[in-house]
């Protein structure tokens, strides 16, 4: 299945993708074929595989338990620090995760709540593995809040993602493992939570959104 929140970049590629291909088939021939059909094949199948959103199975633990977070993003946990946030009220800790090309960019909601706060916010394209990037790049800010405990998580593109997408706004009640948006081509997430969260993560390990758990809130 192919995401929603990529239709445009769907269409105007698979179109690119068929003109390459065609020119190669009707127009060309022999080794010629090539110039223009191997670029036409090798975008087409980027685009299937980078749009791809697969269905994924919310953990038993975290319906049953809502003070557990789960991945918000397919990725590499490239970084878990102590932080200062003023949503969650001071010490936190902020985990981090690194999605490259390759990985489902389609995002989801970690954890049950009502989104208290929701801001967009234009900035540089760094690399998304640069710490600096949670700071500087262009990203989205999302506060959830529930009677459980409160999760703050960030997209944040990178160099070669220029767009995020999202179609979930202040006021809303979400559900642990709901689609919310898509990072393009690259990119980032930061999930912030107090510091006393028991973490189940560390550096290195890949996660999957919706299904791997981060963390467990401090009751």
């Amino acid at each position: 299945m192919l995401t929603r929140y990529g239709t445009d970049n769907i269409i105007v590629m698979l179109a690119i993708s068929a003109i390459l291909i065609i020119v190669a088939l009707i127009f060309t021939k022999g080794w010629m074929m090539l110039l223009p059909g191997v670029p036409g094949v090798v975008l087409l199948v980027f685009t299937l595989w980078f749009f791809r959103d697969p269905d994924r199975v919310v953990p038993h633990e975290a319906i049953e338990d809502k003070s557990i977070v789960v991945s918000p993003a397919d990725g590499r946990v490239v970084q878990i620090i102590d932080i200062e946030n003023e949503f969650i009220g001071g010490k936190a800790k902020q985990i981090s995760i690194f999605l490259s090309p390759l990985d489902v960019h389609v995002n989801r909601i970690p954890f049950s709540g009502i989104v208290k706060h929701f801001a967009y916010y234009p900035g540089r394209y760094m690399v998304a593995w640069d710490e600096r990037a949670s700071l500087d790049n262009e990203q989205t800010h999302i506060f959830v809040e529930s009677g459980e405990g409160k999760v703050f998580f960030k997209q944040i593109v990178g160099v070669l993602a220029r767009r995020l997408v999202w179609d979930i706004k202040e006021g809303d009640t979400v559900e642990v493992g709901q689609r919310f948006g898509m990072m393009k081509f690259g990119s980032r997430m930061d999930i912030i939570v107090d510091k006393e969260s028991e973490i189940f993560v560390k550096v290195g390990e890949s996660t999957i959104a919706g299904e791997s758990i981060l963390c467990k809130l401090k009751k």
